[in-house]
């Protein structure tokens, strides 16, 4: 039985409503949740849909589509409640328009290149790309298959790509336009007058940003000796339901593996994204690794972090690095951040609105240990430093801290937390 959310029980953040007309591009699942957070929000006037192709019989079965969904229920229900009826009415099949909750809504069916699309005639000066296919910000507008740039050439005058960027010519450095933004952690960062393609990161980008960075404010990056992440993600469009076969030169063959039998190992892009939230994190050794499983939203973070202790007679304990979360949640962060004592499962945390992580504070672990460094192993150390007799040793207490933090990486919280960045960008254009 799917869940239902209310958009009232999100909280969104409505504020006043703006004359702008927002384009998306793609109907996937974030194309898709992206008009219900934005229907509900009703801070623009108008959503226009490119889905490129024709889809079903008509606009009818694009309807049908936007408002029912396995993970969520009913669109209806989510904007009104469990007595709510049909929200989609006012088809035009030859304009491809609908009103979605009064919202008008247009799904454009033709074109799939951003540069073709028709967003200077319609008066879409704000994109976002949820297709997950245009990432590499240098990439020329007119490039064969489409480009980020295409957007801005079509006429937006800003686009906002729901990905880490990629750059494929790795000896080109990011355009000085474009900026990758978490909400909440560094979005201080965007400058309208000079940001015109902006990356959303990811959704495990964004979860872990909001559990690194308490322990970096409160520690320093100093004593951050190295970290590491898992992250336990539910399954997405990009994997395959039954067993295939692998496409031509396919080097990861677990990708064609049926999602729905297996525990499948990939790979994620959030160390290399994180580092571009957060700075300093350029400075410390971070391993991030992906484990998929056969769950539909709902998903985990396992985060050990190393400390260089102070000693071992008062270490670093389980219970100070919950109380700095615990700070966070009810301080600076606490927008986006909560903190739990209950012993949550993945199904709890399906809709819990912006919580771009949900601290699991009972699991939260701990463990202090002098590690032995032989100092005549270490370069670039001062001359004298080391005694000529004897062992070069030094023993520095360390503590190993492991964090676990729950995240919706659909609706609940990257969703939810895009549509603040979205109307912030759009709030530079007005």
């Amino acid at each position: 039985m799917p869940h239902h959310f209310t958009a009232e029980g999100a909280k969104l953040s409505r504020g006043e409503s703006s004359p702008l007309k927002l384009g998306i591009n793609g109907l996937g699942r974030i194309g898709k949740l992206s008009v219900w957070h934005h229907v509900a929000r009703g801070y623009f006037s108008e959503l226009v849909v490119n889905i490129g192709r024709e889809a079903g019989g008509g606009l009818e079965d694009i309807a049908s589509y936007i408002e029912r969904d396995s993970t969520y229920g009913y669109l209806g229900q989510y904007l009104y409640g469990h007595k709510a009826g049909r929200v989609i009415e006012n088809f035009n099949e030859e304009h491809g328009t609908f009103k979605v909750s009064g919202i008008p809504v247009t799904i454009l069916r033709k074109d799939r290149n951003p540069k073709d699309l028709p967003w200077r005639s319609l008066g879409v000066s704000l994109v976002v790309d949820a297709t997950g296919e245009f990432l590499d910000p240098t990439a020329p507008p007119d490039q064969k298959g489409g480009a980020i740039q295409g957007h801005l050439q079509a006429g937006g005058q800003k686009v906002i790509v729901t990905a880490p960027f990629k750059i494929k010519d790795k000896a080109l450095s990011m355009p000085a336009n474009a900026v990758t933004m978490v909400i909440g952690i560094n979005d201080d960062h965007y400058h309208s007058n000079q940001h015109r393609m902006i990356s959303a990161a990811s959704c495990t980008t964004t979860c872990l940003a909001f559990m690194v960075k308490p322990l970096l404010d409160y520690f320093g990056a100093d004593r951050i000796l190295s970290a590491s992440m898992v992250t336990v993600h539910a399954a997405t469009g990009s994997q395959e339901v039954l067993d295939r076969l692998p496409d031509p030169k396919s080097k990861d063959l677990r990708k064609n593996r049926s999602i729905m039998n297996n525990i499948i190992l990939t790979s994620t892009g959030a160390a290399q994204a994180l580092a571009l939230v957060i700075p300093e994190m350029k400075r410390i050794g971070f391993i991030a690794e992906s484990v998929r499983i056969p769950i539909s939203t709902g998903s985990l973070i396992v985060l050990v972090m190393n400390i260089q202790d102070e000693s071992l007679e008062h270490p670093i304990n389980r219970e100070r690095i919950n109380q700095i979360y615990r700070k966070a949640a009810e301080t600076y962060m606490s927008k986006y951040l909560l903190y739990s004592n209950r012993q949550n499962v993945s199904s709890d945390i399906i809709g819990t609105p912006y919580a771009a992580a949900v601290i699991e504070g009972e699991e939260t672990h701990t463990r202090t240990a002098h590690i032995c460094i032989d100092l005549s192993k270490i370069s670039g150390l001062p001359e004298g430093a080391l005694r000529k007799e004897g062992p070069c040793v030094a023993e520095i207490p360390v503590t190993q801290a492991v964090v676990y933090g729950w995240y919706d990486n659909e609706l609940g919280s990257y969703t939810n937390m895009l549509g603040d960045l979205t109307v912030k960008i759009a709030e530079g254009l007005l």
